[in-house]
């Protein structure tokens, strides 16, 4: 018996689901206007909706209709191994090829060109990738039956994660010709993006758009000082609360700070960011899905597409920096339970953190520029190649990279990059409007907090929901209110974590150039993290300008400005406590600064007193030049740090030394005095500093 199409879907939807699965409102449309339309369709519904579902459906048929197997290009590795999983429903073998599985990768063509392959996931940085560009996607483009965009707001410039190589995917979507259906599919976008998206995605497309606001999620903010009371807050809360859930926080740094000090209040709660490693972030998932611990405490790299339909909630550390980040994140709870949490905690460094990521977010022109002057003086050059020319963090000039090559300017050649005969200029009023744009997100997101309305409602406004209206279940209209207070045992408990929270001092290996330092410092400690409400504002205070001008030749100094004396005591108790350093140091200098004249020597000779060896001020810093502060990747920094610091080979003592600084960002001063001390006879070096700089993003 012929199955008709519509029946087809249903019998498909009840292999994936059950039986007597019903589709939602939308679905059957947006699986039809892929399958008997062929159009260009963009969905844009709430989390938790199904949209995976519909290219999962639409796979099935056109692949039993006998097309070619579906691209989907999906941002993150988490999202690709939780949709890989559910394609197995439905029969389809679905793969991905990403930097981890090369090996596979000529496994992958071979069954592609034999039509083993039903699905392909892939990252937008795979277009970029000369080997998969060359090779695998000419392939590809030949055989293709349907085009994806998972997470399509990524397309647009306005989407607050907007990826710049996602621009790749317009140039490739006239290739594909009109007979391939092409999908996009978000939960986050405001009209702005909506309209820009569509516009990428081609003419006439089909705009499939449903109601953001889903009944079981509760939402809740409660604004705190800082991040002693959140910490308490989340040791007092977070068992209450219903099954397993996501903290999010906006640091990786937060992520391991907030998960310590809720293991050692007993709660299971581990940490989960980009920076581990991919089998351990696939194991976290697996632990969370199946409820064996109560939290991930997480940035965004656990976000777009995670699907844990029982999720009971989803409590931010912190402020996100626009309703589309707050709403995809939030909206990971709630899918298929009665009742879920959706809280936002916010405090004093939010803003700060949210100003750096869109002072980050494009790299100035001036420095672009630099960058094409010097790859027509070179040639070519790899990204490591252009740090020591132009002064701009690896990764900012990887973004300019990814800009320049998106916009012609730039081309790539065997792993370099090339400049190409394009002129380039950058579009000041676009870079001035997108970043104005989310400074109103910003905005909008403190408001959130602040309404003493619906929370539903507000977001679903700040989303363009054109159906928003009351929920009748959140904090602000008639459903649980959380509590605002903390309790202050826990505060003053949660201060002493902080304050015990000490923080390593890695050493570097290697100059910035790849060569080997030939004695490396030995692994050192930072007393606290800059301005946190252990001992961070006590150290914040003591730099200040006030602080600096009455250090100045104080050896005894205790108070007036600069650092305390208690925070002499706080070093001793962790240098003779807790890091007990292997070997001994047998005596002490220090970095002194060029811009605080006597305010590291004060502390550092008191610190040698309390640890009863001898102070010796054998390194010393030239003053004028650009601040190391100024200095943004390695090789700048490492040569600045070379350029302004010397020895008084006289003072040098052969024995193992503590070197102290006050403040450690990119190690480099640290690495570079290091190396002039052993140069000059010193023994190993063991690195101190009272504060570790704030660290920025995932």
């Amino acid at each position: 018996m012929t199955i008709a199409p519509a029946d087809a879907l249903q019998v498909h939807l009840e292999t994936m689901l059950g039986p007597a699965a019903t589709f939602r409102e939308g679905q059957r449309e947006a699986i039809e206007a892929v399958v008997r339309d062929g159009s260009r369709t963009l969905v844009v519904q709430r989390t938790g909706w199904g949209k995976s579902l519909v290219y999962w459906i639409a796979t099935r048929v056109r692949r039993d209709q006998g097309h070619g197997p579906t691209l989907i290009v999906s941002p993150l590795l988490s999202l690709m191994r939780n949709q890989i999983d559910a394609a197995d429903r439905l029969g389809l073998r679905a793969v991905t090829i990403n930097s981890a599985n090369r090996d596979d990768w000529a496994a992958i063509e071979a069954d592609l060109a034999a039509d083993r392959i039903d699905v392909l996931f892939v990252s937008a940085q795979r277009f970029a990738n000369e080997d998969f560009a060359g090779r695998l996607l000419p392939t590809i483009q030949r055989t293709i039956g349907m085009f994806v965009v998972d997470e399509a707001h990524c397309i647009s410039d306005w989407g607050h994660e907007f990826v710049p190589d996602y621009r790749r995917i317009g140039r490739l979507l006239p290739a594909l010709g009109t007979a391939v259906p092409v999908l996009g599919t978000t939960a986050t976008a405001n009209d702005r993006v909506v309209e820009d998206v569509a516009k990428q995605l081609g003419d006439d497309v089909a705009l499939i758009r449903g109601p953001l606001a889903r009944d079981t999620l509760h939402l809740d903010a409660i604004p705190l000082r800082d991040q002693a009371e959140r910490l308490a807050w989340l040791a007092e809360h977070l068992p209450g609360m219903p099954g397993a859930g996501i903290v999010y926080c906006l640091t990786v740094a937060d992520t391991q700070r907030v998960s310590g000090w809720l293991q050692g209040r007993g709660i299971d709660a581990r940490p989960y960011s980009a920076d581990i490693a991919p089998e351990e972030r696939e194991a976290l998932e697996g632990d969370l899905l199946a409820n064996r611990l109560k939290a991930l405490v997480a940035t965004v790299a656990l976000g777009m597409g995670f699907d844990k339909p029982d999720l009971g909630f989803v409590v931010h550390y912190q402020r996100p920096p626009s309703p589309i980040a707050y709403y995809q994140q939030v909206g990971r709870a709630g899918r298929a339970v009665e009742r879920a949490y959706g809280i936002l905690l916010s405090g004093r460094e939010d803003d700060a953190i949210a100003e750096y990521f869109m002072a980050t977010a494009f790299p100035p022109a001036a420095r672009m520029k630099d960058i094409l002057a010097a790859l027509e003086k070179v040639g070519s050059a790899t990204i490591r190649g252009l740090q020591a020319q132009v002064n701009l963090p690896y990764g900012q000039i990887e973004k300019a990279l990814k800009l320049l090559e998106v916009d012609g300017a730039v081309s790539r050649e065997r792993g370099r990059f090339v400049r190409t005969a394009r002129p380039w200029e950058q579009d000041e009023a676009w870079v001035a409007a997108v970043l104005e744009a989310r400074r109103r997100e910003l905005a909008s997101m403190q408001a959130y907090v602040d309404t003493t309305g619906c929370r539903m409602e507000f977001l679903g406004r700040l989303l363009n929901d054109p159906s928003t209206a009351p929920c009748g279940h959140c904090a602000n209209d008639g459903g649980v209110r959380w509590p605002r207070s903390v309790d202050p045992g826990l505060v003053q408990e949660a201060i002493a974590f902080l304050r015990r929270d000490v923080r390593g001092i890695e050493p570097r290996r290697q100059w910035p150039d790849a060569t080997r330092i030939p004695k490396p410092n030995e692994m050192g400690r930072a007393l606290c993290m800059l301005g946190d409400p252990g001992w961070g504002r006590d150290v914040a205070r003591g730099r200040s300008t006030e602080g600096a001008a009455g250090a100045v030749g104080a050896g005894g100094f205790a108070g007036a400005g600069g650092f305390e004396d208690h925070l002499v005591g706080a070093a001793t108790e962790v240098i003779r406590g807790r890091w007990r350093p292997s070997p001994a140091p047998e005596w002490v200098t220090c970095v002194p600064s060029a811009s605080r004249p006597g305010l590291i020597e004060a502390f550092a000779e008191r610190l040698a007193s309390a640890l009863a060896l001898p102070f010796v001020p054998c390194v010393a810093s030239s003053a004028g030049g650009p601040a190391q502060a100024q200095m943004a990747n390695s090789a700048q920094q490492a040569a600045n740090a070379r350029r302004r610091l010397t020895i008084v080979a006289s003072g040098v003592r052969s024995g193992p030394v503590l070197l102290v600084d006050d403040i450690v960002d990119s190690r480099w001063t640290l690495t570079v005095a290091g190396a002039l001390l052993r140069e000059h006879g010193s023994g190993p070096v063991l690195p101190f500093a009272l504060a570790v700089a704030v660290p920025r993003g995932e």
